[in-house]
């Protein structure tokens, strides 16, 4: 395993240098001037090139990008055009907020999906699977905002029971950190259940009809036991890269769910950055929300090995 996992690590090296391409290129292309829009519309231009020479901006873009990415790789993204703060220290604030709130939402939506597509695929063509395709279908079809607007105006307006919006920290308080994530962890997790739903049911209905499964029925054991011990195992694999998917998804920022909730995450950072065009902020972000996705593509295929371990030998 250790020999595959280093195999992996560094063969996506050169993919992570094209993304460190991609995206300075482009937040280059965005418009606007970095120096003007820190000085105004009434700097002088002696005052322009002084700030473009401090900043960098005067070099060519081979040395820009390279002094760029040296900082990357010291985690030092550099400071923000809007406040002058560190780039890396706005990061280390709100990526914790969009990870914990990804986890959450991935958890609900494991602990619907896996239970809906195993019933599903064991009940095939009757009206259990009819019923949970059709939920599973509504799923998918429902915008977030929409359930979430739905959330708030039912558990935070009707039953008062849930604050509508905000966030505290969990290690400043607990219950109220996971109360108030309720909410937009079940707005995420229900639209992510119902894919992972809709790939755990075709996988495994379909290894259920495999030659080895009916041997195992035919040597006398229950349907459980077939689907837990020989068939499950089998259609993990197509469930796993949907579940990264999903992931990789959400831990990008979920902008519109966070803005909802009014959730201090990596999508509302990205977003005011933005509007704002502060540029070293928008790199950071995006880049960091890159690797976070390689990162997760790199566990889901330590998980295809522990899953079949034939995969490690290719």
């Amino acid at each position: 395993m250790a020999v595959f996992a280093l195999r992996r690590l560094l063969s996506s090296i050169p993919t992570l240098l094209i993304v460190t391409l991609i995206v300075f290129a482009m937040v280059k292309l965005l418009p606007g001037d970095p120096a003007r829009l820190i000085l105004g519309q009434e700097a002088t231009p002696q005052a322009l090139a002084e700030l473009r020479r401090s900043l960098g901006l005067d070099r060519s873009l081979p040395q820009q990008y390279l002094s760029w990415l040296g900082g990357a790789v010291r985690l030092d993204f550099g400071t923000s055009l809007t406040d002058n703060s560190s780039v890396s220290r706005l990061i280390a604030q709100k990526l914790p907020v969009t990870l914990e709130l990804a986890l959450f939402a991935m958890l609900i939506s494991l602990l619907i999906s896996l239970p809906a597509g195993i019933l599903s695929a064991m009940r095939r063509n009757t009206w259990v699977d009819r019923l949970l395709t059709l939920l599973a279908l509504s799923g998918i079809s429902l915008p977030n905002f929409f359930l979430g607007i739905l959330l708030i105006y039912l558990f935070s307006i009707r039953l008062a029971w849930i604050p509508a919006s905000g966030y505290t920290s969990l290690l400043e308080n607990p219950g109220r950190n996971l109360l108030l994530l309720l909410l937009p962890a079940i707005t995420l997790g229900v639209g992510s259940a119902a894919v992972l739903t809709r790939y755990l049911r075709s996988s495994l209905s379909e290894t259920l009809t495999q030659d080895y499964v009916r041997t195992a029925h035919a040597k006398g054991l229950t349907s459980r036991a077939v689907t837990s011990k020989h068939a499950l195992r089998n259609a993990l694999i197509p469930f796993l890269t949907a579940f990264g998917l999903q992931l990789g998804g959400l831990l990008g920022g979920a902008v519109i769910t966070e803005q909802i909730f009014s959730i201090p995450g990596f999508g509302r950072l990205l977003v005011d950055a933005v509007f704002t065009r502060d540029l070293p902020v928008i790199q950071g972000v995006v880049l960091v929300s890159a690797v976070a996705v390689f990162l997760v593509s790199f566990l889901v295929d330590l998980g295809y090995a522990a899953v079949d371990p034939r995969i490690r030998y290719h």
